[in-house]
């Protein structure tokens, strides 16, 4: 009797899975680029639908962050759930983890490597999608740090759309002193002094064991190299369809940053949502609960987002501006 119970639980339990095989409205592939030291590891999604059709690359923020938008003890699924959503709407995603990060491990010391490492990465990406024939446009969607990434990534390999979300408008070094006020002063004063050293080209050999999270000696070279790029300098270069996208609950990067950025690019489109915080979840006025959405893997992200990238993308798919 047991048994035979089992075998139909199981029965049941393998129709299920091969049903929603069947009804899975996107295929997932697992991709790679070479990069100098090794391999980056990424996901593409493809719909379900007759191709040729748009393909975006997803490029994550700043910190150790895979393809799922995910770092350690900070699991909220965010880009994992904007590229399955976009696949639902016929627009194939890839994204991808970072240098050190996930799958991609390549062999590399986090003090080796610079910006332009992860601006060459996504234009390898560009590359790649760009010579397959089942993508009618490539779209880049870079979030947070990845939205400078992007920007340049896009116009250096010719990507025909860039979408900003979460995009800072300022330099790092900028942006860190903006996120940084509210420490003690002994403290915002010695990262004045750091980031002062760092714009100089000169690493500091002893940081604040409080600061030292976000100026730790094999981090510094890397800023360096980031702090020479302007975002509101790089948007104006782009000859391409853009959409902004900010979210009022952001409580790492504001609305200003998005306004900002659009006046730079008169001819981009600029999307504020309500309440979509930084992971692109709707959240509660709670700065207790909107940080608790970081760590919240089952929450999904903002129906309005979904939107307007796809509103965008769709809407922009027949022009081609170089």
């Amino acid at each position: 009797m047991k048994k035979s119970a089992l075998l139909f639980i199981v029965s049941i339990l393998s129709g299920f899975l091969y049903s929603q095989v069947l009804t899975d409205p996107f295929q997932s592939y697992d991709l790679s680029i070479e990069c100098e030291t090794g391999k980056i590891f990424g996901t593409l999604l493809i719909p379900n639908t007759k191709a040729p059709f748009p393909v975006a690359l997803l490029i994550s923020g700043s910190g150790p962050t895979d393809r799922d938008g995910n770092q350690p003890n900070m699991k909220n699924n965010s880009l994992r759930y904007l590229a399955e959503n976009l696949a639902r709407q016929g627009i194939a995603t890839l994204r991808y983890d970072k240098r050190l990060i996930g799958q991609s491990k390549t062999g590399q010391r986090e003090s080796d490597i610079r910006f332009e490492d992860y601006i060459g990465d996504a234009k390898k990406w560009i590359s790649k999608l760009k010579q397959d024939a089942r993508f009618s446009k490539v779209i880049v969607i870079g979030h947070s740090e990845g939205s400078l990434i992007g920007m340049i990534a896009a116009r250096d390999a010719k990507a025909d759309m860039f979408i900003s979300v979460a995009g800072v408008s300022k330099p790092a070094d900028e942006v860190i002193l903006e996120q940084t006020k509210g420490l003690p002063s002994h403290l915002h004063n010695e990262t004045i002094a750091i980031l002062d050293s760092l714009r100089k080209g000169k690493t500091v050999a002893h940081v604040n064991p409080n600061l030292a999270a976000l100026f730790r000696p094999s981090v510094q070279p890397y800023m360096i190299s980031w702090m020479k790029y302007d975002p509101s300098k790089e948007i104006q270069q782009l000859r391409i369809p853009i959409l902004i996208i900010q979210g009022t609950a952001d409580i790492q990067v504001g609305v200003d940053h998005a306004r900002q950025l659009a006046a730079s690019a008169p001819r981009a489109e600029l999307k504020i949502i309500e309440n979509m915080n930084h992971v692109l979840k709707i959240v509660e006025a709670d700065r207790n609960k909107n940080i608790a959405t970081y760590m919240n893997p089952n929450l999904p992200i903002s129906d309005e987002l979904v939107k307007a990238i796809t509103d965008f993308i769709k809407n922009n798919e027949s022009r081609y501006i170089h």
